[in-house]
């Protein structure tokens, strides 16, 4: 599932606010993250190109920064 998928999922009621809240993040986010799709959520997460020990539990998943659910 991609990050375009899950926002064409949101019901129209959610769609401005869930829009304004990832734009705010991507404006936000520290040079470098990555937007993703982890656990069925949007997900900003550091790459393994800054933390290549990865998740502590999964090293092969990326290191979690940030996750919403719409």
């Amino acid at each position: 599932m991609t990050v375009d998928q899950l926002l064409d999922d949101v019901i129209d009621e959610r769609k401005s606010a869930v829009e304004k809240l990832r734009q705010t993040i991507l404006q936000n986010l520290p040079k470098g993250f990555e937007e993703t799709v982890s656990y069925g959520m949007i997900s900003y997460v550091v790459p393994h190109s800054f933390y290549p020990k990865g998740y502590h539990c999964d090293p092969k998943i990326p290191l979690p920064f940030l996750s919403f659910a719409s």
